[in-house]
C-alpha cells in the first residue's frame, strides 16, 4: 500500500485520528458485507482484546475493552490456520459448532483474516460476523476484506510508533516533573526611558539528551495531559528567584488560560508579591470566554500583578486579547520587530500599535531586537521597553543578574555598559548604576 495514500488519510500524529479511521473501515465493511458486527482485535499473550468495533444498535455483545481466551477464538484459529477465514454456518460447521463463543456472541456467519504486521509478527485480527448463517459469503467478499485489513494494518503500526513515542515522552516529562530537571534562564527587557533594567522574562530550559526546544517539551506535556504539572513546575521554578533579584526589577511568566481558570496560577502565587510579577499570554493561545479569565485574573491583577500580551502583530488574537483583557503591556513580536527599520509596513503598524497602547496609557514592549538599527528605528517610534539578543541573550542567574548594572546608552550607539559574560554573551565594561 502506498505510504502516500496512508500519510493522505489521515494525521500521522494524531492518534484519534488514526482511530477515527479504523472505525470508518470497520463501518465500511460490515455494511458492504451485510454484517451486524466488525471488529479489530489484538492478540495479547493468552488473551484476544476487542480494541476498536462497529456493531449495528442491537447487538449488545462485544464492547471495546472486553477480553476472551485466545485458543477459543475464531480469529486465533483463523491465524494459526485450523479455521477457514469464511464460516457461513458457524452453528453446523464441525469447529465452531462446539466452541462457547459461538453461543455466547450469538455467531451465524464469520469472515475474518490475521493482522499481521511488517516484522512478521501477527497483531491480531479483522473479523466481522451476523447472526444468522450466509452460505452466500465468498472469495471476492474476502478480497475485500484484506484489502481494507491491509490498509488497516498501515495505520495500526503508524499507532503503535505513536504510542511507543509517547510513551517515552510521557516518561521524560514525567521525570523532568519529579526530579525538577529544569533550568531557568532570565533575558532582560530594558527601559528606552530610563535606558536601565526593568525586569526579566523568565525562560525554561531542559538540557536532556536528545535535546528538544522548550515548545516541544510544553506541547508534549499538554497533548499528554501533563501540561499543567509542567507549567507550574517552570512557573514555581521562576518565581523562587525573585527575591534574589533587585527589588525594583520584575519577572515576565508565560502562562496558559486554561492554567488561570484551573486555579492552578492562582494558588502558585499565594505567597508571591504579585507587584513583580507581569503575566504574558501569548496570541497563540485560544480563549473561550474572557469574562471567566478576566474574573480569574482580578484577585491577582488587585495584589498588583501586571497583564502583558504576547506576540502583538503576528496575528488577529493578539488584538482580541488587548481589548478583552485590558493588558497593561502591549509586547511587539519578532515578526514585527524584525528589519522594523527597512520594511515600512511593519514600521507604519508598529507606530499604530505605539498610538494605541498610548491611547490606552498601556505599555509597549518590543522583543527580538538583534540590530542596532532596529533598535534606533523602535526609539523613534517611542517604545517604551525592548528586549533581544542585541540587548541580552537569556541566561542563568548568575549571569543575568550582572544586567542590573547596566545601562542602555542614549547615544547613538546605543551600548550596554556593565559586565556580563557567561560565554555565549558580549563582554562590557562595569558601570554601577542604580536600577530604575
Amino acid at each position: 500500500m502506498s505510504q502516500l495514500f496512508i500519510d493522505h488519510i489521515f494525521d500521522p500524529n494524531d492518534d484519534a485520528s488514526i482511530s477515527s479511521k479504523l472505525s470508518n473501515f470497520l463501518a465500511l465493511v460490515r455494511k458492504h458485507l451485510g454484517m451486524e458486527v466488525a471488529f479489530i482485535s489484538e492478540f495479547r499473550r493468552d488473551e484476544l482484546v476487542f480494541k476498536i468495533v462497529d456493531k449495528d444498535a442491537t447487538n449488545n455483545t462485544v464492547k471495546v475493552g472486553t477480553a476472551s481466551q485466545i485458543e477459543e477464538t475464531y480469529c486465533k484459529k483463523i491465524a494459526d490456520n485450523k479455521l477457514k477465514p469464511i464460516t457461513h454456518d458457524a452453528k453446523n460447521n464441525p469447529i465452531t459448532k462446539v466452541m462457547q463463543v459461538t453461543e455466547a456472541l450469538n455467531i451465524g456467519s464469520y469472515l475474518g483474516v490475521p493482522i499481521t504486521l511488517s516484522g512478521g509478527e501477527v497483531y491480531g485480527s479483522f473479523c466481522c460476523y451476523k447472526s444468522h448463517a450466509d452460505n452466500s459469503l465468498n472469495d471476492r467478499d474476502l478480497a475485500f476484506l484484506k484489502l481494507i485489513s491491509e490498509i488497516s494494518t498501515e495505520l495500526i503500526e503508524k499507532r503503535i510508533q505513536f504510542e511507543l513515542l509517547h510513551k517515552d515522552a510521557k516518561a521524560a516529562i514525567e521525570h523532568v516533573i519529579n526530579s525538577n530537571k529544569i533550568e531557568m534562564y532570565f533575558q532582560s527587557i530594558f527601559s528606552l526611558t530610563t535606558n536601565k533594567l526593568s525586569g526579566f522574562e523568565s525562560q525554561s530550559r531542559f538540557f536532556t539528551e536528545p535535546y528538544k526546544t522548550p515548545d516541544v517539551w510544553f506541547n508534549d506535556a499538554t497533548q499528554l495531559g501533563l501540561g499543567e504539572s509542567f507549567e507550574m513546575l517552570a512557573i514555581g521554578s521562576a518565581i523562587e528567584y525573585i527575591d534574589k533579584f533587585d527589588e525594583a526589577c520584575y519577572i515576565s511568566i508565560n502562562t496558559s488560560p486554561e492554567h488561570i481558570l484551573s486555579g492552578a496560577l492562582a494558588k502558585m502565587f499565594e505567597q508571591v508579591d504579585c507587584k513583580r510579577i507581569v503575566l504574558e499570554v501569548t496570541e497563540h493561545t485560544q480563549i473561550i470566554d474572557y469574562n471567566a479569565v478576566r474574573e480569574a485574573l482580578k484577585p491577582l491583577c488587585d495584589r498588583g500583578m501586571r497583564l502583558a500580551i504576547d506576540d502583538a502583530g503576528a496575528g488577529f488574537s493578539s488584538f482580541k486579547h488587548i481589548l478583552e483583557l485590558e493588558a497593561d503591556i502591549i509586547k511587539l513580536d519578532i515578526s514585527l520587530t524584525q528589519n522594523i527599520n527597512k520594511e515600512r509596513s511593519k514600521y507604519l503598524l508598529a507606530k499604530a500599535l505605539c498610538g494605541f497602547a498610548k491611547a490606552i496609557n498601556c505599555i509597549i514592549l518590543a522583543e527580538g531586537i538583534e540590530t542596532q538599527e532596529e533598535l534606533d528605528t523602535l526609539r523613534k517610534l517611542g517604545v517604551d521597553k525592548v528586549q533581544g539578543y542585541l540587548i541580552g541573550r537569556p541566561a542563568p542567574f548568575a549571569e543575568a543578574i550582572k544586567y542590573q548594572t547596566s545601562t542602555l546608552s542614549s547615544s547613538k550607539e546605543n551600548k550596554i555598559t556593565g559586565t556580563v559574560n557567561s560565554g555565549h554573551l558580549d563582554k562590557f565594561e562595569v558601570k554601577m548604576t542604580s536600577v530604575q
